[in-house]
């Protein structure tokens, strides 16, 4: 049971924000504080949750503190609840306990998970199921990431790091896909499958897993589960606002997890939604053009195979004829959506974390490699110790070795005036999990 009285440090964050929002729709007091100001605690203040930048105290008469896991144990706000005997809970906590009685659909995976979950929740939307829904990013559909719906209703983003998704108990679990990822928690690809297939078992008998289980990554974790197993893949999807095979593959799974929850829904309606999604923050979203005329974009790629999957996308649709052509209709279609004239792709890439930048570098040298040029800012430690063996000059460098022109520089200010220099002729995409979005909004009109 939450209590009335909610203090919420890091409430800046994606899925604090969000569960925030749907306590005080629950009529709770709510506030909280987080390390800066964003675009996130800017909502919040429009909402009417209030929102203190930098910690500090606990205020008198708070009767649950509830923080991020980017918030550490030795964080001033934390402390002190414990000195004042506040109990604490984590987000994936608290999340749990709010949506244990509701029929809850979960949207778990390495990837496409945040649109997944946007796509599924304006299709039941539409379809006038009322769902309520925590998102991990703000959907432009209805300018949040909480949708406030019907109580027994839940639509929610999970995640698989520190076990989070075990926390919840969903009747439908959708898995988009299973890639290696937050290695300062997992060690290989075998323990996040472990995570995957205890959340796969928990499922019951009645519900239903929304999966690829012909993907070798997901194919073991389901041996053993109660819940029917639903291919996603093959479902026909129209087309979308969102660009990329990989985005379709997310938009099946919404698909997919609409229909079998709700089998009265239509095909067509669930099309009509999907035709219609307008997208969310920081996915392939158009910033704007620099002062010499280069398009400005930016994206929330951090692991590897989003950065190529979302470059290769952009390559398709300003198609650059120094490369082959994914197929005759890419070239077809940028020609028509962008007059005949192609752009060199430029990303700006922030690395999230020393320790997957460290595991994957190899991987990640190999995904810059396929943009024209890229431009390596210094590495986001997040909840991380800075790493000396693990630095921009690195990746870069192993960027060069698979082909790539790329370069590190060392500061947000050095990155912008470089990108002020592109033309017309170029295509700019900030990229990474930090706070390389703020460069996009600096250098575009």
């Amino acid at each position: 049971m939450i209590p009335q009285s909610i203090y919420m440090v890091g409430i800046g964050g994606i899925g604090m924000s969000a569960l925030a929002q749907l306590l005080a729709h629950q009529g709770k007091s709510v506030s909280g504080s987080d390390r800066d100001e964003s675009p996130v605690t800017l909502m919040l203040r429009e909402k009417g949750i209030e929102v203190t930048i930098g910690h500090d105290d606990v205020p008198r008469g708070t009767e649950l503190l509830i923080y991020s896991d980017a918030v550490a144990e030795t964080n001033v706000e934390r402390m002190r609840a414990k000195e004042m005997n506040i109990p604490g809970m984590s987000y994936f906590e608290a999340l749990g306990v709010v949506s244990a009685p509701a029929r809850t659909i979960a949207v778990a995976g390495t990837h496409g998970k945040t649109t997944t979950t946007g796509m599924l929740t304006v299709i039941l939307a539409q379809a006038k199921k009322e769902p309520t829904a925590i998102i991990g990013s703000i959907v432009r559909d209805f300018g949040s990431n909480f949708l406030a719906g019907r109580p027994d209703l839940f639509v929610i983003e999970a995640c698989e790091y520190r076990d989070h998704v075990l926390k919840l108990s969903p009747e439908i679990l959708v898995i988009t896909n299973i890639e290696l990822d937050h290695t300062d928690y997992f060690p290989d690809l075998a323990a996040l499958q472990e995570t995957f297939r205890i959340a796969a078992e928990k499922v019951s008998s009645h519900g239903h897993i929304i999966t690829d289980p012909k993907n070798p990554n997901i194919a073991p974790i389901l041996k053993n589960v109660r819940a029917k197993v639903i291919d996603y893949t093959h479902l026909d999807v129209p087309t979308l606002s969102q660009m990329g095979e990989f985005n379709r593959m997310n938009a099946r799974a919404a698909k997919a997890a609409a229909l079998t929850a709700f089998p009265d829904i239509v095909g067509a309606r669930a099309d009509e939604a999907l035709t219609g999604f307008q997208g969310s923050w920081r996915r392939f979203e158009y910033k704007g053009e620099t002062p010499l005329g280069a398009l400005v974009y930016d994206d929330y790629a951090h692991h590897p195979t989003a950065i190529a999957k979302t470059i290769q996308a952009a390559r398709e649709k300003f198609l650059d004829p120094s490369f082959a052509p994914a197929s005759a209709k890419a070239t077809e279609r940028a020609k028509k959506g962008f007059g005949g004239r192609s752009k060199k792709i430029v990303v700006a890439f922030h690395p999230h974390l020393y320790s997957r930048t460290r595991t994957l570098l190899q991987e990640f040298g190999r995904a810059l490699a396929t943009a024209d040029e890229s431009i390596i800012a210094p590495i986001y430690a997040a909840r991380e110790e800075p790493d000396p063996s693990v630095t921009n000059e690195v990746v870069a460098e192993v960027t060069q070795r698979y082909g790539g022109d790329s370069v590190a520089l060392d500061s947000f200010d050095e990155i912008r005036g470089k990108l002020l220099g592109y033309d017309d002729r170029y295509l700019i995409i900030t990229m990474g999990a930090g706070d390389i979005y703020k460069i996009a909004e600096q250098i575009t009109d």
